[in-house]
Protein backbone atom coordinates (compact mmCIF):
# COMPACT_ATOMS: atom_id res chain seq x y z
CA UNK A 1 0.00 0.00 0.00
CA UNK A 2 1.23 3.25 -0.89
CA UNK A 3 0.54 7.53 -0.01
CA UNK A 4 -3.47 8.12 -1.92
CA UNK A 5 -4.67 4.41 -1.13
CA UNK A 6 -6.94 4.65 1.46
CA UNK A 7 -7.77 2.99 4.45
CA UNK A 8 -11.46 2.44 6.53
CA UNK A 9 -10.69 2.91 10.02
CA UNK A 10 -12.39 0.62 12.64
CA UNK A 11 -12.75 3.68 14.73
CA UNK A 12 -14.90 5.37 12.06
CA UNK A 13 -17.31 2.57 11.01
CA UNK A 14 -17.35 0.76 15.09
CA UNK A 15 -20.48 -1.01 15.29
CA UNK A 16 -19.85 -2.77 11.41
CA UNK A 17 -18.33 -7.26 11.45
CA UNK A 18 -16.19 -7.91 9.43
CA UNK A 19 -18.09 -9.19 6.68
CA UNK A 20 -20.35 -5.50 6.67
CA UNK A 21 -16.86 -3.51 6.82
CA UNK A 22 -15.07 -5.07 3.81
CA UNK A 23 -17.98 -5.26 1.46
CA UNK A 24 -18.65 -1.04 1.97
CA UNK A 25 -14.73 -0.32 1.88
CA UNK A 26 -15.02 -2.15 -1.05
CA UNK A 27 -17.79 -0.44 -2.26
CA UNK A 28 -16.52 2.77 -1.32
CA UNK A 29 -12.76 2.06 -3.20
CA UNK A 30 -10.86 1.59 -0.41
CA UNK A 31 -7.85 -0.61 -0.71
CA UNK A 32 -7.75 -1.43 3.00
CA UNK A 33 -9.27 -1.38 6.38
CA UNK A 34 -7.97 -1.57 10.07
CA UNK A 35 -9.15 -3.54 13.39
CA UNK A 36 -9.57 -3.48 16.53
CA UNK A 37 -8.42 -6.86 18.14
CA UNK A 38 -12.03 -7.24 19.52
CA UNK A 39 -13.32 -6.63 16.09
CA UNK A 40 -11.27 -9.98 15.04
CA UNK A 41 -12.79 -12.37 17.96
CA UNK A 42 -15.86 -11.08 17.41
CA UNK A 43 -15.67 -12.62 13.52
CA UNK A 44 -13.81 -15.44 14.89
CA UNK A 45 -16.91 -15.73 17.27
CA UNK A 46 -19.87 -15.30 14.64
CA UNK A 47 -18.48 -18.20 12.87
CA UNK A 48 -15.70 -17.29 10.44
CA UNK A 49 -12.41 -18.65 10.17
CA UNK A 50 -9.44 -16.66 9.15
CA UNK A 51 -9.28 -18.58 5.73
CA UNK A 52 -13.05 -17.25 5.67
CA UNK A 53 -11.81 -13.57 6.36
CA UNK A 54 -8.70 -13.70 4.18
CA UNK A 55 -11.00 -14.91 1.09
CA UNK A 56 -13.36 -12.69 1.88
CA UNK A 57 -10.33 -9.51 1.93
CA UNK A 58 -8.75 -11.08 -1.22
CA UNK A 59 -12.13 -11.41 -3.44
CA UNK A 60 -13.09 -7.69 -2.66
CA UNK A 61 -9.18 -6.60 -3.31
CA UNK A 62 -8.47 -5.25 0.55
CA UNK A 63 -5.78 -5.67 2.66
CA UNK A 64 -5.47 -5.27 6.71
CA UNK A 65 -3.81 -2.19 6.99
CA UNK A 66 -2.96 -2.25 10.55
CA UNK A 67 -4.28 -3.77 14.06
CA UNK A 68 -4.90 -0.98 16.18
CA UNK A 69 -4.44 0.43 19.46
CA UNK A 70 -1.64 -1.44 21.36
CA UNK A 71 -1.65 0.12 24.94
CA UNK A 72 -0.27 -2.35 26.97
CA UNK A 73 3.82 -1.98 25.65
CA UNK A 74 4.92 -0.37 28.65
CA UNK A 75 4.72 -2.15 32.50
CA UNK A 76 5.09 1.21 34.27
CA UNK A 77 2.32 2.96 31.76
CA UNK A 78 -0.81 4.13 33.39
CA UNK A 79 -4.59 4.01 32.32
CA UNK A 80 -5.59 7.43 33.36
CA UNK A 81 -6.25 8.75 29.77
CA UNK A 82 -8.76 6.02 28.53
CA UNK A 83 -12.52 6.70 29.15
CA UNK A 84 -15.12 3.69 30.06
CA UNK A 85 -15.76 3.30 26.83
CA UNK A 86 -11.52 2.78 26.11
CA UNK A 87 -11.23 0.14 28.83
CA UNK A 88 -11.87 -2.88 26.58
CA UNK A 89 -8.51 -2.08 24.58
CA UNK A 90 -6.60 -2.81 27.59
CA UNK A 91 -7.56 -6.23 27.47
CA UNK A 92 -5.59 -7.09 24.39
CA UNK A 93 -1.97 -8.06 24.80
CA UNK A 94 1.13 -8.16 22.37
CA UNK A 95 0.83 -11.42 21.41
CA UNK A 96 -2.66 -11.32 20.54
CA UNK A 97 -1.77 -8.40 17.47
CA UNK A 98 0.83 -10.48 16.58
CA UNK A 99 -1.71 -13.06 16.30
CA UNK A 100 -3.99 -11.21 14.08
CA UNK A 101 -1.81 -9.57 11.80
CA UNK A 102 -0.29 -13.32 11.22
CA UNK A 103 -3.53 -14.69 10.09
CA UNK A 104 -4.97 -11.70 7.93
CA UNK A 105 -1.33 -10.52 6.98
CA UNK A 106 -1.81 -6.85 8.17
CA UNK A 107 0.79 -4.25 7.41
CA UNK A 108 1.30 -2.46 10.51
CA UNK A 109 0.34 -2.95 14.45
CA UNK A 110 -0.04 0.80 16.09
CA UNK A 111 1.04 1.52 19.41
CA UNK A 112 -0.02 3.96 21.72
CA UNK A 113 0.59 5.49 25.73
CA UNK A 114 -2.71 6.46 27.23
CA UNK A 115 -0.81 8.00 30.20
CA UNK A 116 2.92 7.62 30.12
CA UNK A 117 2.60 8.50 33.75
CA UNK A 118 6.34 9.34 35.22
CA UNK A 119 8.12 7.11 32.72
CA UNK A 120 11.36 9.30 31.33
CA UNK A 121 11.50 9.50 27.43
CA UNK A 122 14.74 7.38 27.29
CA UNK A 123 12.61 4.63 28.97
CA UNK A 124 9.71 4.66 26.43
CA UNK A 125 12.16 4.71 23.24
CA UNK A 126 13.96 1.65 24.69
CA UNK A 127 10.73 0.08 25.26
CA UNK A 128 9.62 1.27 21.79
CA UNK A 129 12.62 -0.40 19.88
CA UNK A 130 12.02 -3.61 22.03
CA UNK A 131 8.54 -3.78 20.59
CA UNK A 132 9.61 -3.10 16.98
CA UNK A 133 12.58 -6.04 17.27
CA UNK A 134 9.35 -8.07 18.50
CA UNK A 135 7.43 -6.90 15.42
CA UNK A 136 9.89 -7.42 13.02
CA UNK A 137 10.05 -11.06 13.80
CA UNK A 138 6.67 -11.05 12.61
CA UNK A 139 6.94 -8.75 9.70
CA UNK A 140 5.59 -5.70 10.68
CA UNK A 141 6.00 -1.91 11.27
CA UNK A 142 5.18 -0.29 14.29
CA UNK A 143 3.93 2.88 14.98
CA UNK A 144 3.97 5.42 17.76
CA UNK A 145 0.56 7.46 18.60
CA UNK A 146 0.97 10.55 20.08
CA UNK A 147 -1.76 12.09 22.15
CA UNK A 148 -1.69 15.52 23.35
CA UNK A 149 -3.41 15.54 26.57
CA UNK A 150 -0.33 13.47 27.27
CA UNK A 151 3.60 13.68 27.75
CA UNK A 152 3.79 12.36 24.29
CA UNK A 153 1.75 15.40 23.03
CA UNK A 154 2.51 15.92 19.06
CA UNK A 155 4.60 14.61 16.11
CA UNK A 156 8.32 16.13 16.98
CA UNK A 157 7.95 13.96 20.45
CA UNK A 158 6.86 10.48 18.79
CA UNK A 159 9.79 10.75 16.37
CA UNK A 160 12.44 11.75 18.78
CA UNK A 161 11.15 8.25 20.47
CA UNK A 162 11.17 6.82 17.35
CA UNK A 163 14.66 7.91 16.40
CA UNK A 164 16.41 7.44 19.86
CA UNK A 165 14.70 3.55 19.38
CA UNK A 166 16.57 3.85 15.88
CA UNK A 167 14.81 0.64 14.02
CA UNK A 168 14.07 0.78 10.70
CA UNK A 169 10.47 -0.63 11.41
CA UNK A 170 9.50 1.81 13.86
CA UNK A 171 7.83 5.29 13.07
CA UNK A 172 5.21 7.64 13.29
CA UNK A 173 1.09 7.62 13.70
CA UNK A 174 0.11 10.70 12.36
CA UNK A 175 -3.46 11.58 13.54
CA UNK A 176 -4.70 14.46 12.59
CA UNK A 177 -6.90 15.09 15.14
CA UNK A 178 -4.29 14.47 17.70
CA UNK A 179 -2.19 16.94 15.12
CA UNK A 180 -4.76 19.72 15.62
CA UNK A 181 -5.43 19.32 19.31
CA UNK A 182 -1.58 19.43 19.53
CA UNK A 183 -1.46 22.86 18.27
CA UNK A 184 2.20 22.39 16.99
CA UNK A 185 3.08 24.00 13.37
CA UNK A 186 2.97 21.81 10.58
CA UNK A 187 6.97 21.94 10.04
CA UNK A 188 7.43 20.22 13.12
CA UNK A 189 5.67 16.55 11.93
CA UNK A 190 8.98 14.51 10.07
CA UNK A 191 7.07 13.34 7.29
CA UNK A 192 9.65 10.64 6.32
CA UNK A 193 8.97 9.24 10.08
CA UNK A 194 5.57 8.85 9.33
CA UNK A 195 4.02 5.41 8.77
CA UNK A 196 1.11 5.58 9.47
CA UNK A 197 -1.91 8.47 8.86
CA UNK A 198 -5.82 8.40 10.69
CA UNK A 199 -7.39 11.42 8.89
CA UNK A 200 -10.24 13.02 10.33
CA UNK A 201 -11.44 17.32 10.74
CA UNK A 202 -12.14 19.07 14.11
CA UNK A 203 -13.55 22.59 14.74
CA UNK A 204 -10.80 25.22 15.17
CA UNK A 205 -12.19 25.76 19.26
CA UNK A 206 -11.32 22.44 21.15
CA UNK A 207 -13.75 20.77 23.96
CA UNK A 208 -12.79 21.20 27.44
CA UNK A 209 -12.45 17.25 27.51
CA UNK A 210 -10.07 16.33 25.05
CA UNK A 211 -10.53 12.05 25.58
CA UNK A 212 -14.39 12.44 25.02
CA UNK A 213 -14.42 14.98 22.19
CA UNK A 214 -11.55 12.47 20.29
CA UNK A 215 -13.92 9.44 21.21
CA UNK A 216 -17.10 10.47 20.45
CA UNK A 217 -17.56 14.17 18.31
CA UNK A 218 -14.83 14.03 15.73
CA UNK A 219 -15.59 15.65 12.24
CA UNK A 220 -15.56 13.67 8.37
CA UNK A 221 -12.57 15.53 6.98
CA UNK A 222 -13.26 18.48 4.96
CA UNK A 223 -16.08 19.37 7.47
CA UNK A 224 -14.23 21.09 10.02
CA UNK A 225 -11.70 23.82 10.57
CA UNK A 226 -8.06 22.08 9.82
CA UNK A 227 -5.95 22.52 7.26
CA UNK A 228 -6.01 18.85 6.43
CA UNK A 229 -5.12 19.67 2.33
CA UNK A 230 -1.95 21.64 4.28
CA UNK A 231 -1.27 18.38 6.19
CA UNK A 232 -1.54 16.15 2.90
CA UNK A 233 0.57 18.34 1.11
CA UNK A 234 3.54 18.51 3.41
CA UNK A 235 3.06 14.70 4.05
CA UNK A 236 3.74 13.99 0.32
CA UNK A 237 6.48 16.36 -0.66
CA UNK A 238 8.36 15.23 2.73
CA UNK A 239 8.35 11.73 1.24
CA UNK A 240 5.70 9.77 3.54
CA UNK A 241 4.58 6.81 1.71
CA UNK A 242 1.80 5.46 4.18
CA UNK A 243 -1.47 4.72 2.82
CA UNK A 244 -4.36 7.40 4.55
CA UNK A 245 -6.10 6.04 7.19
CA UNK A 246 -9.98 7.87 7.90
CA UNK A 247 -10.52 7.69 11.56
CA UNK A 248 -13.63 9.69 11.83
CA UNK A 249 -14.63 8.33 16.15
CA UNK A 250 -18.55 10.01 15.59
CA UNK A 251 -21.44 8.79 17.39
CA UNK A 252 -23.69 10.72 14.98
CA UNK A 253 -21.54 8.97 11.91
CA UNK A 254 -21.29 5.64 13.30
CA UNK A 255 -25.37 5.56 13.95
CA UNK A 256 -25.78 6.03 10.17
CA UNK A 257 -25.77 2.74 7.72
CA UNK A 258 -21.86 1.77 7.15
CA UNK A 259 -21.97 1.44 3.30
CA UNK A 260 -23.02 5.08 3.54
CA UNK A 261 -20.82 5.85 6.28
CA UNK A 262 -17.36 4.20 4.15
CA UNK A 263 -18.92 6.75 1.11
CA UNK A 264 -18.73 9.62 2.52
CA UNK A 265 -15.62 9.47 4.29
CA UNK A 266 -13.69 8.03 0.84
CA UNK A 267 -15.70 11.17 -1.23
CA UNK A 268 -14.99 13.48 1.15
CA UNK A 269 -10.82 12.46 1.39
CA UNK A 270 -10.78 12.24 -2.21
CA UNK A 271 -11.68 15.65 -2.50
CA UNK A 272 -9.37 17.10 -0.53
CA UNK A 273 -6.14 15.00 -2.33
CA UNK A 274 -7.64 16.13 -5.39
Amino acid sequence: MRFGDLVLCAGTVPRSGFAERVAAAAEAGFRGISLFPQDYRRARESGLSDTDMRRMLGEHGLEVAEIDPLLTWLPEAGDAGIDRSGREFLEHGEEEFYAIAGALGARSINAALADPAGAELDAIAEAFASLCDRAAAHGLLVTLEFLPWTRIRDAATASAIAERAGRANGGVMLDAWHHARSAAPLASIPAARVLGIQLSDAPAAPEPNLVDETLHRRRVPGEGDTDLAGLLRHLAAGGCSSPIGIEVFSDALAARPVREVARRVAEATRALLG
